[in-house]
């Protein structure tokens, strides 16, 4: 009964999800038809030319220079404009072409607010449309991150080490030192080494490199944990009952906040005991220990809380002031729509 349930939920859930997208798809093409509209991206391009100097160590230095030298490199990039200023430059010339709709940042936009809009539809349940962001993201950043990875720790610390005479014609013109180091090799065997993980009949010569990796990282990171987790941690705990000021007198907030840290933290560490049972002296430091225990776990989960409302604010930032333009902290259109919005009601009535 339960499958047959299933079933029908389907074509059901397939028609709600029809139709939410409809209705989204109507309120977008009448919020694109009011005021100057939304989710448009303007740019303005600035040329800046670079001029090359080599000082006496061969280092290669750029500098901006004013006008057109021998082998000055000319960098074009576009800066972000408001629809305000796009505006201002219409009125000033009409066809102007200095502030422009950039089309690929405008196509971006619409883009980053399907998704947005995609991922937000998870609260109603799964569907094709997450599971299509969900695969995109996953993608992009895979993607990203070793392209991150071959240009700040490949090129710089193996390829450089390997064939610095290549590296620097090639990308870093920049690179210091320029004398081949044999002990990249041995990364470089490491790496060539997990590689054979992805074949069933060498995949126990990747195990060695992957020890290697793991255990090298689980001793420098035991080195620092040790030190910051414990030695620094006891080192704030050791602090003076009677704290004083810089001019000598008694402060009373200072030593006030010093026995509340003494006292939790004595009380917190009486709580985990388990060796004595907890009656009598140790059983109130430990209920007192738990009141801290509580303290603490609070105001964590509350700036976790926190940190994930202030993410939700900002893609519904997004989306009412950077894609459907209903929210105008700037005012730089808000009093077009709202002229436009009234025009709107005056005619309809």
């Amino acid at each position: 009964m339960s499958g047959a349930t299933m079933d029908a939920s389907g074509p059901a859930q397939g028609r709600w999800w029809i139709g939410l997208f409809l209705v989204i798809a109507v309120l977008v093409a009448i919020r694109a038809g009011i005021g100057e509209g939304m989710g448009r991206v303007y740019v303005q391009t600035e040329t800046t030319r670079y001029a090359s100097t080599t000082n006496e160590q061969g280092r290669v230095t750029w500098s901006v220079v004013a006008d057109v030298t021998a082998g000055a490199v000319t960098i074009e990039r576009d800066l972000f404009r408001t629809a305000g200023q796009f505006r201002a430059a219409e009125s000033a010339a009409p066809g102007q072409q200095a502030i422009r709709v950039s089309w690929d940042r405008t196509i971006g936009l619409w883009l980053a607010a399907f998704f947005t809009l995609a991922v937000f539809s998870f609260l109603a349940g799964d569907n094709p449309a997450y599971k299509l962001t969900e695969s995109i993201v996953i993608g992009v950043s895979a993607g990203y991150w070793m392209v991150v990875a071959f240009w700040e720790t490949l090129v710089p610390k193996l390829l450089a080490n390997l064939a610095p005479d290549m590296v620097k014609a090639w990308c870093m013109p920049n690179l210091e030192g320029g004398a081949f180091n044999p002990i990249a090799l041995i990364p470089l065997g490491l790496g060539l080494m997990l590689l054979s993980q992805l074949t069933p009949l060498g995949r126990h010569v990747g195990r060695w490199p992957l020890a290697f990796v793991i255990g090298t990282f689980a001793g420098l990171k035991m080195v620092s944990h040790v030190e910051s987790d414990i030695i620094e941690q006891v080192r704030a705990t050791m602090l003076p009952m009677v704290a004083f000021g810089d001019d000598g007198s008694f402060a009373a907030w200072a030593s006030i906040r010093n026995v509340l840290i003494i006292v939790g933290v004595l009380c917190t560490l009486a709580y985990f005991v388990f060796s004595v049972e907890h009656k009598g002296a140790v059983g109130r430091a430990a209920r007192v220990g738990v009141w801290f225990l509580m303290i603490t776990f609070g105001s964590a989960f509350g700036f976790t809380v926190m940190g994930r409302i202030a993410l939700l604010a900002a893609r519904f930032e997004f989306l009412f002031i950077d894609w459907l333009w209903l929210i105008d902290p700037k005012g730089e259109r808000g009093m077009k729509v709202v002229a436009t919005l009234v025009s709107c009601i005056v005619d309809m009535t």
